[in-house]
């Protein structure tokens, strides 16, 4: 993103961050049913085509300093956030630490990796994304390289102005928790659902 001065390039970034996480609008009385279920079911295992790991994120040498790491999906890309921007878009008891871009597969959407407090892994979770704009929220627990919470939910999009199916992991580590979401405008396409699954699967603490 061009940028003419640290103050704009955080005040803009910021902006997209917190239009991504803002407040949802009331759905109006008569699309509330279909937009936004109540009671969704368990769910189920995912469909998503498999992708090619090409790096990862987290371990030594990595773009983020993360007390986890995991496999990148090919041209996915990780960069560090600013900690005066982090301050910015805290989610609960979060604060964002990285985020890695699909943009150079074709995908616009992320992996964004929060960081929390030290706590159970599913406290911090449903504070991270019991917020106004998502409904339906479901949390389970999820087999990957190691145990996770999961949670699927459906959020609004300020953005794109409609609902959208959420997806978010977290893991307790020794130096808090973590939590992994994807987001972005094709954050249900197959391909960035199946980058998702395998940053889970391949998650590993320390």
């Amino acid at each position: 993103m061009p940028v003419r001065a640290p103050f704009l390039r955080t005040a803009l970034l910021a902006s997209v961050l917190l239009t991504a996480c803002g407040t949802a609008p009331e759905p109006e009385p008569d699309a509330a049913p279909s937009a936004a279920p109540s009671s969704p079911a368990t769910p189920s295992a995912p469909s998503a085509p498999a992708v090619r790991a090409a790096g990862a994120v987290g371990g030594a040498g990595s773009a983020c300093p993360l007390p986890v790491s995991f496999s990148l999906a090919e041209k996915w890309e990780p960069k560090p956030v600013d900690p005066e921007l982090a301050a910015l878009v805290k989610r609960g008891p979060a604060l964002l630490a990285c985020e890695v871009a699909g943009r150079k597969s074709g995908d616009t959407a992320f992996l964004r990796v929060w960081k929390a407090p030290k706590g159970p892994a599913r406290a911090a979770l449903d504070a991270f994304v019991r917020t106004e704009k998502n409904k339906g929220l479901a949390l389970t627990e999820a087999a990957g390289g190691v145990p996770v919470v999961e949670a699927r939910y459906s959020a609004y999009s300020e953005l794109l102005e409609e609902w959208y199916d959420g997806r978010a992991f977290a893991v307790g580590t020794g130096e808090g928790v973590v939590v992994v979401e994807v987001d972005g405008m094709d954050a249900e396409e197959d391909r960035v659902v199946a980058a998702y699954e395998l940053a889970k699967s391949t998650l590993k603490a320390g």
